[in-house]
This record gives structure tokens, sequence and C-alpha cells, in this order.
């Protein structure tokens, strides 16, 4: 009996204190100390710790022990023997009915919350320096030591860190302030520095347990906190742990939550304002800083992923500290080569990390401005913004508009991916006009005048490439050019040390196809043409150079006037492009993209209602007829899997080996062209092989309108991103637009489909695999010249580092004389082409000089006279003459709104259906909008293919609104009168 009530008391014990032990006991390694428990329950209990979760296996551990009936002699002496054996001796403590008392309970509580709170900061720490110390200190086993030593050498000093964090928070009160002494020796100055508010020596801990004093603490803020159930708190940062509300699961903390006042201590005051998100830069980070702090321009070349934007923030925060202190006026723009990164860089990292003691705003061409855009300037601390735009209103200052803005205005410009500030891109012009205010200042000077004032650059970079050198000294020369294009005083790169993830890389080349029938097929149709239209191919079809040579041939036919070879030809270009997408993609794939494009060509010759019939040709109907005898042949082969493409077997392969052998499988294809993109997610989707091991898959694709594919806008690409951000997808299909800026999930594969760029694009694209033991393959079909070409870049990548190194090494004079010759010859460059542009604009003809017809049939549509310009951008036709040569059509996938005008569908030929343009409707008036590339330009009597209006030395009028508004009304009018 007296057994019996032992028994009962010591169960009650382990249910009273069950909320603690969940989170104190390790259970893999009590389990091997319990002897009383069967082998059976024991292995139920490591399947469940496996399977779900520790928390879950202690839950059942303690239900075993509940349910036994009886318990043999002495098992509860073995369990608190085991706790301690197994390095729980936290919990041990409890079970024996030994707590501490509630003060140090919860000043232990908090500093269990501490370290959750800065987990991001301590994973950068040297583990292994660390655990060593710790475990001399004794608050780690020798096994703990093991697995921690083991999870850095097979999941990076990261995965070690999460490890040692979790287990030390096990120990019994006391292992914080040893903590702290261990990071004091491995010379953790920042972390310790972080933990406590102070730096090491100021011995602000008294007690074992102690975190420090209140009135010394960072924010002088309350230690107590209120006594409740602990399983009441939500998910922690360290693995098996449930500590922390969900709502304080970073350090990066936003906005208080009504969870936030009652979790006070450590983590934030009650009722007081948000906490702010502190910047901890790693040690690499800040070496790469430095300078910049000291007010000096520089280029940060650091791997994708290893924090140069988080770089960007600190040193950001830096300079408008210290120009506040010394009462100067402070203005950062952070300039972005695309819409997306915009709203990425606000609010993951400027926003977020300074909207505590700065104003900070994001702004792009796609915004929908209420005020003008030197207001925002002028109104915030911070702007983040597309490069155009800057440069826009830099042209509006110096060409006298009040509505500008100057260079002067600004303190500081950062420039992400500034690799691109080169050969004329808006990067340029924006630091060519620096560059030439800089030179004026130095003659300013001399003449003892007063110089203009111009702001400190700040450019970011994974790779500057090297410029399609061969040779070493000319990769040099590349990385000085940029160097000098951003006025850099020094290009700096960091040592990562353990922090750096490299993946593995695999090339998986896939053979040949034996059989094609489907190409065949094609081929076949190809060579019907060539005989139709007495054309001889010089090359191989389905090749990037028949593509070429079927382009000059159509440009050729078309200002000849001969429409037999031109329409022939650009019915081959698209079945080369089919050609091309079976060598690739499924060939129902390029089935259906040959289907989708002979249904919109008929279309455009079925004329709307009340419209007479538009006219086929002769040649026009060969060519329908030919694809209508070949489409049901095609549509059988496509069906076939027998004869799909063995590069599309190789990448199944690799997707269902990731899925399969990963426990949380996440990765990126990177493919060629946007519809590649689309339809390898419609594969996946479709394929229940990748659904049984759990792919779920999306593309993201440009948002530029250049392609023929309707592209993604900006709010459809970040719901896909965030979607994989948050596991709701875990393969991304898409194009280069995600190799570079875009902020991605961290991947564990990365996959290039047949792609190969340049040796940046390579460097970006890996860089996306920044988990612990991510691989990047290529796949390549045999032959293709992929592989080869990928060998060529891993050449070009070494040689930039080479490049770099030799630019560091360079002495500072020399660099410094090297960097000013390419800036006074960009300055002259720069004269040579404004001169030129000048004397091109004075020498513009007459828009009667030009005539256009149409690209198909040859009528003749209008002449420059006709056409007249709105908003520097759009070339519109509203006389009555033209209005009766064109049909409108709906097209859903064009419209688009802005401000002042709206797209709605396009305008074709009324004879023959050629596209012509687009409706606009411009404030109320409907406007003919005409793509010059849609036209066949006859100047000066000599007929040209044009396929951009600044390609024509013509001065077009500006668009007279008031004048057009006044003929539409008047119209109207008239209509009603009758």
């Amino acid at each position: 009996m007296a057994a019996d009530k032992d028994n009962t008391a010591n169960i009650s014990l382990i249910v009273d204190f069950r909320p603690r032990l969940r989170k104190l006991i390790e259970i893999e390694f009590v389990l091997d100390h319990l002897n009383f428990l069967d082998n059976d329950n024991k292995d139920l209990i490591r399947t469940k710790a496996r399977k779900e979760s520790n928390l879950k296996a202690v839950d059942l551990l303690i239900d075993t022990i509940i349910r036994i009936r009886p318990l043999p002699k002495g098992w509860f002496r073995e369990f608190v023997d085991a706790l301690s054996a197994g390095g729980c001796k936290h919990a041990a403590t409890y079970v024996e009915d030994s707590p501490p008392c509630p003060a140090l309970e919860a000043e232990n509580d908090n500093c269990v919350r501490l370290i959750e709170l800065l987990s991001p900061s301590l994973l950068g720490m040297k583990t292994t320096d660390v655990c060593w110390d710790c475990f001399s200190k004794g608050i780690l086993t020798m096994e703990d030591r093991e697995i921690i030593l083991a999870e850095c050498q097979n999941r990076g000093n990261m995965g070690g860190a999460r490890e040692l964090l979790r287990r030390i928070v096990r120990f019994p009160p006391g292992w914080f302030s040893t903590f702290l002494k261990a990071l004091q020796v491995t010379e953790h100055k920042d972390l310790y520095k972080e933990l406590t508010g102070e730096s090491p020596g100021d011995n602000l801990i008294d007690e074992p347990g102690v975190l420090m004093a209140v009135n010394e603490a960072p924010g002088n803020v309350d230690p107590m906190v209120e006594e409740g159930p602990v399983e009441a708190v939500g998910k922690s940062f360290l693995p098996g742990q449930e500590t922390l509300d969900s709502s304080v699961t970073s350090m990066h903390l936003d906005e208080p939550s009504e969870a936030d006042s009652e979790i006070a201590g450590c983590i934030a005051p009650a009722a007081e304002s948000p906490p702010k998100a502190v910047i901890v830069l790693r040690d690499y980070q800040m070496d790469v800083a430095r300078p910049a702090l000291e007010g000096k321009n520089i280029i940060i070349c650091l791997p994708t992923g290893s924090g140069k934007t988080r770089v960007a923030v600190y040193i950001t925060k830096e300079h408008l500290d210290s120009r506040r202190k010394e009462g100067r006026p402070g203005k950062v723009v952070v300039l972005v080569n695309k819409v997306p990164l915009v709203e990425q860089h606000y609010s993951t990292e400027f926003w977020k990390f300074l909207k505590n003691k700065y104003k900070v705003e994001r702004v792009s061409g796609d915004s929908q401005l209420k005020i003008s855009f030197t207001d925002i300037v002028q109104k915030n601390d911070i702007v983040i913004c597309t490069a155009q735009l800057l440069e826009n209103y830099l042209e509006r200052a110096h060409s006298g508009d009040d509505d500008g803005i100057k260079l002067s205005d600004l303190s500081l410009i950062v420039i992400d991916e500034c690799h691109h500030t080169q050969k004329g891109g808006v990067y340029n012009h924006i630091m060519i006009r620096y560059l030439k205010q800089k030179h004026k200042n130095a003659k300013l000077k001399k003449e003892q005048k007063d110089t203009v004032a111009i702001p400190q650059i700040l450019g970011l970079t994974a790779s500057p490439g090297v410029g399609g050198a061969k040779k070493i000294d000319k990769a040099e020369e590349h990385i000085l050019r940029i160097c000098a294009n951003l006025d850099a005083y020094k290009i700096m790169t960091g040592n990562l040390g353990e922090n750096k993830k490299e993946p593995h890389k695999r090339i998986a080349t896939a053979e040949e196809r034996k059989e094609d029938p489907f190409g065949d097929v094609l081929k076949g149709v190809m060579n019907a043409i060539h005989i139709h239209a007495e054309l001889n191919p010089t090359c191989d079809l389905g090749t990037q150079n028949y593509e070429q040579w079927v382009v000059q041939k159509e440009q050729n036919a078309a200002k000849e006037e001969n429409q037999k070879v031109r329409v022939c030809a650009e019915h081959l270009r698209q079945y080369n492009e089919a050609l091309y997408l079976g060598k690739t993609i499924r060939m129902w794939d390029a089935f259906s993209f040959l289907d989708k494009y002979f249904d919109e060509e008929l279309k455009k010759k079925v004329a709307p209602e009340d419209e007479e019939a538009i006219i086929k040709t002769d040649t026009e109907r060969f060519l329908f007829t030919l694809f209508k005898d070949s489409k049901v042949k095609l549509q059988e082969l496509a069906k076939l899997p027998q004869y799909e493409n063995n590069s599309l077997a190789k990448l199944r392969t690799k997707i269902l080996h990731e899925f399969t052998s990963r426990e949380k499988a996440r990765g990126i294809i990177f493919t060629k062209t946007r519809r590649s993109a689309i339809a390898l997610a419609q594969w996946v989707q479709e394929n229940s092989k990748f659904e049984e091991v759990g792919v779920k898959a999306c593309h993201v694709i440009g948002g530029g309108g250049q392609s023929v594919v309707k592209p993604m806008t900006a709010a459809e690409q970040r719901d896909v991103l965030n979607k994989f951000q948050n596991a709701e997808i875990n393969l991304l299909i898409a194009t280069t637009v995600a190799e570079e800026g875009l902020d991605i999930a961290a991947c564990n594969f990365v996959i290039r489909y047949e792609l190969v760029t340049n040796e940046i694009a390579m460097i970006q694209a890996r860089g996306r695999g920044r988990a612990e033991d991510s691989s990047y393959t290529l796949v390549a079909g045999e032959g293709s010249g992929v592989a080869e070409r990928e060998s060529v870049n891993e050449y070009r990548e070494k040689m930039m580092s080479k490049a770099i190194d030799k630019v560091k090494k360079l002495d500072q004079e020399e660099y410094e004389k090297r960097i000013k010759e390419f800036q006074i010859q960009a300055i002259m460059e720069e004269r040579v082409r404004t001169t030129k542009k000048k004397q091109k604009g004075m020498k513009k003809e007459s828009p009667s000089k030009v005539k256009f017809s149409c690209r198909s049939c040859n009528k003749p549509v209008c002449s420059g006279e006709d056409v007249e310009i709105i908003e520097n951008m759009h070339r519109v036709n509203v006389t009555p003459q033209f209005k009766e040569l064109f049909i409108q059509r709906e097209n859903t996938s064009l419209v688009k709104r802005l401000l002042d005008y709206e797209t709605n569908g396009f305008i074709a030929c009324k004879d023959c259906g050629q596209r012509w343009g687009s409706m606009m409707l411009y404030r109320g008036i409907e406007c003919p909008c005409l793509h010059v590339k849609n036209f066949l330009v006859t100047y000066d009597e000599k007929r040209k293919n044009v396929n951009k209006w600044s390609e024509l030395g013509i001065q077009l009028p500006a668009f007279d609104y008031a004048e057009h508004a006044r003929s539409v009304a008047e119209s109207s009018e008239d209509e009603e009168s009758m």
C-alpha cells in the first residue's frame, strides 16, 4: 500500500510538472537509460519523435508511464537518474520536487526567451569554439558536444548553432551566465553585447541565472513575468520547443500584439511603442561596410543570400544618424532595376528596420502617384524607387523644371545590382551626371569657388562579371570600369568562412532521341513550304541559326513586297519554334503552340459583323491547308510518351530524387522562355507521380510586354513568391526574372533546364540554393552545347575572382589614377553621344517624307504628317481617313489602365487582318495607337524595316488634346442634331 501511495504521489508530480518536462526532456537520450520500459513502447516513442516532434514524444512517454500497471519497483528513481544521465538535469529537479524558487524560475524563463528572440543573430556564432567552451564549463554533456559537432559537419555552422542553443536551455538555472562567459572567451563581443546590453567586462551578471540588473537592461524593462502555464505559449526558434507566442518569433518585430504585453521582461516593455528591430551584422558584413561608414563610396560584392541588402540598411541608418548628429539633412535613395524589387526592399528590409526612426517610402513607374515624386523625396528620409524614375526627375531638373530633383538634394544613393552600371544603362546615365559634377567640383575647388554637394554612393552586387573578357587583363579592366562608373574608393569582398554556402554542383546530360516522328512531320511541312516559296535554307531546321535566317528572309520579302515569301517565312518561324519546344518540353505543348497560332491567324481572316470579308491569298490558303492536313498526325504523335525528349525524362528523375531524398524539399527550375516555364509547370501539375511525392509547382515569369506570352503583373509575381515563402508552393519554375534580385525563400535545390547565359546569371541562379546541403544541377541535352557553355562560365567566374583580387591589391594611388582615366573617358564618350543626338535632332526630316503601308498586304496606310505623339511615348493617328482603313477587335490580354489612358483592344488591317497596333482611350478620346514594327516604312522612296519609332529620324508633332476634344464634341453635337 505504501508503495502504491508513493507511485501515486510520484505520478502526480510528473503530471503537475508536465508543461515544464515537455520542454526540458530530450527524448532520444533519456530513453536509452529507461530499463523499466519495454522495447515496443520505446520504439513507439522514438517513432513519434522522428515523425512528429520531441514534444509529442515526451507526451507519449508520460502517458505510457501513467498507463503502466503495475509499475516495477524502483521505477521512479530510475526515471530521475535517466533524466540526469540523458543531459536533462533541470527536468530531474522538477521530478524530484525541487524546482527553483519562483523568482529564479521566472528569470530563467526570461533567459530562454531572450535566446529564442535573438537566435537569428546567435546562429552566426563560431559554433565549434563555443561548443567546446560550453562543454568545458559543464553546460553541455559529452553526447551534446558530439551531436553538435556532427551537426556542424553535416549541416554547416548554423545547423550546429541551432542544436547548441536547443540543448543549453535545458540545463538548470545558471546556464545563461556560463553561456555569456563562453561567448566572451570565444571573442563574440557583438553577441555578448546584444544579449546583455553592455560590453564584456561590465559585470552585469551577479547571480547564476540572473540576466542583468533591472535598471541597466536595454529599454529599462520589468524583468518579472506573469505566472501561469508555460505551455500556453506558441512556437520557438529552437526546434522541439514551444515557449514563445507566434507573434514574437523573430528579432525583427513589427507591431505589438496583445500577447506582447503579457510577455514582458527581456522581450518588450508593455504598453509602450512598438519594439525596434535590431540590425546585427556578422563579422564579414561589418568588414565590407567599414569604408562606407567612414563616408567613402564603395561596391559591396557578396554572394546571393549573404546579406548585402541588410548591410545597406545598416549603412543607411548609420549615415542618417551621423548627419542628424551633425545637424545636416540626410536623404537616401535606394535604386533598383526591377519594379518588384521596390516593394521587396521596402517591406522586408528598409521599412522593417528603420520605420521607428525615419520616414521610409517606396515608388515605381507602376505606382499611381497621388503626389509628385519630388514631393515624396522631400517628405521622406529614405525612398526606394526604380532607377528610371529618378533619372526622369534628374532630367527634369537639368531642363529647368521646378518639379525636378538634383543630385545635391540627396546625401546617399544605394544602387542595387550595380554591375548594370555600364553600356548606357539607366544606372550609368545617373552616374554620368554624378561624375560630371564631381569633375566640375574639382575645377571649382581649384578656382576657390563653392562646390556643389554630391551624394555618397553605395553599390551592391553578387557578381560584376567579366564583360565577355577572355583574358585576365581585360577582366580586370572590366572590374575597374564598373568601379570608375560608381566612383568607388574600393570594391569590398568578404570572407564568409563558415557562413559560406556552396551548393553541390552536378551536370545531368540527356542522350539524343533515337526517333523523333513528331519532329519529322514538322520538318516535312517546313520543306513543303520551302518548295512552295522557292527557299533554300543554309542551316539545320530547329536551330537558332535557322531562326536568324528565316527572320532575314521575312524582312527582305517585306521590303520587296513579295507577300508569298514574307507569309511563308512567318509560318516557317512558328514551325521552327515548335521544333525547339519539342526538344525541351512535351510534344503536346509544341503542338498546342502551333494549334493556337493557326487559330489566331484564322480569326484575323474573319471580319467583324457588318464588315466586308477579309481576303485570303493563295499562299495563305496553301499554308492553312498544309497545317490542317498535318494536324491529326501531329496530335496523335504528341500523345505517345515513348517519343518524348530525354531532357524531360532527366528532369523528371531529378525532381523525384530531390523530393524523395529530402525531408522538406524546396527548389527552383530556371528555363529559357516564358512559354517553357508555363508548360513545365503544367507538366508537373498534371503528373500524378509528382503529386504522390508532394510536389506543388507554379511558374513565375517576367512583367515586360515584349513577349507574345502574356506577362505576369508585379502583384501576381508577389503572390506566387509569397506562396513559395509559406510553403504553399515548393517548386518554382521561372524564367531568368527570378535569377537576379528577387528575394526568394531559401532553396535546397536549383535546376537550370537547357539554359546557359553568362557567368553573372550562373552565379545568381546558383545563389538561390541558400539552404544547407543544397544542390545545383544543369540538365542539358547531348550535343546541345549547353554543358560546354557552362564550363566557359565556370572559367569566367574564376577569372572574375582573380580580377577582383588583382584590383584589390592595386596600390591606392595606381587604382585612383586608372579610375580617373576611365571616368574622363566615360564623360568624353557621353559628350560625343549627346552631340550626335543633338545633331540628329537638328537634322530630323519633315514627317511628310515618311509613308506607312501594311506589312502584310502593302496597302498604303498614312503619311508621317498624320501621326502625332502623346506624352513623348504613344504615336497615334486620329484622322477620319485612317479610321476607314482598320477594324477593331477585343483583346482581354491587352487591357492596361493608367491614370490618363487605357488600352482594351487592337486595330487590324481591314483587307488582310494584319495587326497595326492598339486602341487607346486617352482622357476620353479614342486614339488608334500605331506599332511601327507592323508597318513597312518608305523613307525618301526607300523601303525599311523599322522595329522602334526612335529609329526614324523625323520630328512628330505633339498631340493637341484641346483641339481634338473640341472636334469630338462638335461631331457628337452634329450626330445628335441628325
